[in-house]
């Protein structure tokens, strides 16, 4: 989703500019219903009505199109002095200075020396309070601009900020509001995000962003339904490797779940197989709860949404996961659990709850930026694992050569053997274990905004523990040696 929106994004701003122009040269489908579409230009091919808009190339069936009310451009021929046009009055400086600028101008003046001129901004939107298009258009830009740059350097929530205020001047802008949709999709809030979608949607129907969007926000939701739905549409629109990639893995999980009974509580919607008991669904959901509120108060943030859960068989959880056999569950956004012949819930059933809710914190916190490291360290710190069985091994796999203590900070752990997947989880919980007893879960929280802020998990543990990879390797030793002996 991420790359083929930064690829769509390249052209929001040239899609501003055009607002402008549509003004002035715009044609206009009346639909039957009494809608109008302004378009940049109109053309009919057989039974569809083909048209420009600020967001691309769109379709509509003829069939609900009333008349096509066509713009008028000067030209020549109407003018009564041809020789007229190429005249242009002299630019004061007084002209000059109460000229508005021009996109080109307003681009390269928001970021300044690294950063956002907010005074330059803040003019603009002075500006746009005389309620002048033109303006309104200049100081919409400018937070567009603001909002790409944040976005680019992890900011989410100045972007989000600037990507709102530039809906205040251009409300019925379909790539702002496409924009201002993505980003709270970033940020995992789904139903906020599909209220945008929505209003993009009434604006550019055909649109197959507008569906590609829809699709993500409802499997955020747990609704598996709707979110093929958009997707089976996205793609007959435009082809997209990525939605029919999306796509696939949904029909696997709708197909995998069609049977399957339903049940939810204040934060999470369950589904689960006929094979399970009710009561073990109902033991789930409590559990659930009870761990929330306790993860809640640790890392001080609270997921926006319902989180979905799925009770499996084991096989069918290994058919529909493909995950190596060490992996006991899975969260890739909805928490994935075998319960094959349980009928409550046991203590090693609460630890893997507890686990893999603690992944969808960490995930949304930091905007799905955690390194795996702190992932699976936090995770099975908070499921009430500690160091004391490894910290032996761990000690003495450093004496014997340090640098294996670092490999587990990068890489693809679902691609491990077993044996270096162990490694990896014991020297994860180690790591973070020496972080909490050292400067508590506060130096932890302040680690997890700085990932959401952007920074590269090397430089975030840096900037809060004044500790590179190397050093956290050898003071989690230290700690380990003097916690549990040598």
């Amino acid at each position: 989703m991420e790359q083929s929106w930064k690829i769509r994004r390249a052209s929001l701003l040239a899609a501003i500019c055009l607002v402008a122009t549509a003004s002035t040269r715009g044609d206009t489908i009346v639909l039957k219903n009494g809608r109008r579409i302004t378009a940049l230009s109109v053309t009919q091919e057989g039974e569809k009505i083909t048209y420009e808009t600020a967001s691309g190339t769109l379709t509509l069936p003829r069939s609900i199109v009333d008349h096509i009310e066509r713009g008028t451009v000067p030209s020549l021929d109407t003018t009564t002095d041809a020789s007229a046009l190429n005249l242009k009055p002299p630019e004061t400086e007084a002209a000059l200075a109460t000229r508005p600028p021009s996109s080109s101008e307003i681009e390269n003046r928001v970021i300044q020396n690294g950063e956002v001129d907010r005074a330059y901004v803040d003019g603009l939107d002075q500006e746009a309070r005389s309620g002048q298009a033109l303006a309104n258009q200049n100081a919409a830009m400018a937070h567009h601009v603001a909002s790409q740059f944040e976005l680019a350097h992890g900011a989410m929530d100045p972007a989000l900020e600037d990507a709102r205020s530039a809906l205040t001047y251009l409300p019925e802008q379909p790539v702002l509001l496409m924009d201002t949709a993505y980003l709270y999709l970033r940020r995992s809030e789904y139903s906020q995000s599909l209220d945008y979608i929505e209003r993009a949607r009434r604006l550019v129907p055909e649109d197959p962003e507008v569906s590609k969007l829809s699709g993500w926000a409802y499997y955020g939701l747990n609704k598996l339904d709707l979110a093929v739905a958009e997707w089976k549409h996205a793609t007959s629109l435009r082809p997209d490797a990525e939605v029919e990639a999306a796509l696939l893995k949904a029909q696997r999980d709708k197909q995998a779940e069609e049977q399957y009974k339903e049940n939810e509580s204040s934060h999470f919607t369950l589904r689960y197989s006929g094979a399970s008991e009710p009561s073990l669904a109902r033991g789930v959901l409590h559990t659930l709860e009870r761990h929330h509120a306790a993860i809640e108060s640790e890392l001080s943030y609270s997921p926006p949404d319902p989180i979905g859960v799925i009770l499996y068989t084991q096989q069918t959880f290994a058919d529909i996961t493909q995950v190596p056999g060490w992996a006991g569950a899975l969260n890739d956004g909805r928490i994935r659990v075998p319960v094959q012949g349980l009928n409550d819930v046991t203590p090693d059933l609460s630890r893997v709850l507890k686990h893999e809710l603690t992944h969808s914190f960490v995930g949304q916190k930091t905007l799905g930026r955690a390194p795996t490291w702190i992932q699976e360290g936090l995770a099975q710190w908070m499921e009430g694992k500690r160091s004391d069985l490894n910290a032996g091994a761990l000690i003495a796999i450093y004496k014997t050569d340090p640098a294996l203590g670092l490999k587990h900070f990068e890489g693809d752990w679902m691609k491990l053997s077993n044996a270096a997947a162990a490694a990896a989880y014991a020297w994860a919980l180690a790591n973070l274990e020496y972080l909490i007893q050292s400067g508590g879960m506060n130096d932890v929280d302040r680690i997890l905004d700085r990932l959401a802020a952007g920074d590269p998990p090397e430089a975030a543990l840096k900037a809060v523990m004044r500790c590179d990879y190397v050093e956290l390797t050898h003071d989690t030793v230290q700690y380990l040696r003097g916690k549990y002996g040598n």
